[in-house]
């Protein structure tokens, strides 16, 4: 059987200048999946308000992030998958594509079609399932295959955040900073609207969940039980105490998502003599915009201006040999 695997992360522009930030941008928050608000709202809000109001700012973040090789969640990307089909060689041909941006799923679906493979895996590059990313990809996928005149066998990896092999990894990388030299530890995801989250499980109100004390049965597929069930393996390989650490969601856009909130998390460490926290993000398993800059610059700089001493953020997972080994451990058995 000849195979494929196809890995496809968030997006990123293809410049940091502000055309190619607001073309990002508008096929971004257009998604229905992304902002699930009536629709005519969500053009008024998108396109009248977020982005005429914010593409120059979020240009200006975006040429704080980019580098001489360009946008890390690109370039780690082909790197990573540059490993992938050394590593997997005779068995699948990786390819990577974006949710959001280039290389689109169109354009390398489209390649792939040309090869006429058996099977295809998808990995959606987003360890916890949520609606707004994973099944916007799965759907995108999709929505593409339907065009074509013989289907492969196509299977999708849901999600990973439990597997050993994705634990393993980011332990790997956690243990590169001895977690003893550090006051506290914290566990930042990106957030979620409480209203996505309710969404999978009605009638259970997030914010009176009890998925932060232990998974629940209704939290399979519910982002917020994910990332606490994903900070309780990574605590126990690292035998961190309950009380060493502590689980926020960061990038918010309004008071309605999911808390705590990390920069108010780290204010209020700070103020109980916490200055010296060492930062993880396991919703990420590449260094992005997310990572590099609101956590290593913006975080960072509050934190610091405030009397912290040391905030020092855990690289993702990037292209590092131990990932490498990992997805190869998490597509085996799809």
């Amino acid at each position: 059987m000849s195979k494929a695997l196809l890995i496809i992360n968030i997006g990123t522009p293809d410049k940091p200048e502000i055309k190619a930030v607001r073309k990002y941008l508008t096929e971004f928050l257009n998604d229905r999946l992304v902002i699930d608000i009536p629709w005519l709202w969500q053009k008024i809000l998108v396109n009248g308000i977020i982005i005429p109001f914010r593409v120059k700012n979020s240009t200006s973040l975006y040429k704080r992030l980019w580098t001489k090789d360009g946008s890390p969640l690109l370039f780690y990307q082909e790197r990573l998958v540059e490993k992938l089909n050394i590593k997997l060689k005779g068995k699948y041909d990786v390819y990577s594509a974006m949710r959001y941006g280039n290389p689109s799923i169109k354009s390398v679906l489209a390649e792939i079609k040309e090869k006429d493979y058996d099977e295809i895996i998808v990995l959606p590059h987003y360890p916890q399932y949520a609606t707004s990313t994973t099944l916007s990809t799965i759907n995108k996928v999709n929505k593409e295959l339907k065009n074509w005149s013989k289907l492969p066998n196509v299977k999708f990896v849901e999600q990973f955040y439990d597997h050993p092999a994705f634990i393993k990894a980011f332990v790997h990388n956690i243990k590169k900073y001895n977690v003893d030299n550090y006051d506290h530890v914290v566990f930042s995801y990106h957030g979620l609207p409480d209203r996505q989250v309710n969404k999978i499980h009605p009638g259970i109100n997030s914010p009176e969940c009890t998925c932060h004390v232990a998974m629940p049965e209704h939290g399979k597929n519910c982002y917020k039980a994910t990332c606490y069930q994903t900070t309780r393996l990574l605590a126990d390989k690292l035998g961190l105490a309950k009380e060493k650490y502590t689980v926020s969601f960061q990038s918010r856009l309004s008071k309605n998502w999911l808390m705590p909130f990390t920069d108010v998390a780290l204010e209020e460490l700070l103020k109980s003599g916490n200055k010296k926290i060492l930062v993880v993000s396991p919703a990420f398993v590449t260094d992005c915009l997310e990572t590099v800059v609101e956590i290593g610059w913006e975080y960072n700089e509050d934190f610091m201006e405030n009397g912290g001493e040391k905030l020092q953020l855990v690289e993702s997972l990037n292209d590092a040999d131990v990932w490498v080994d990992g997805i190869a451990e998490i597509i085996e058995k799809v």
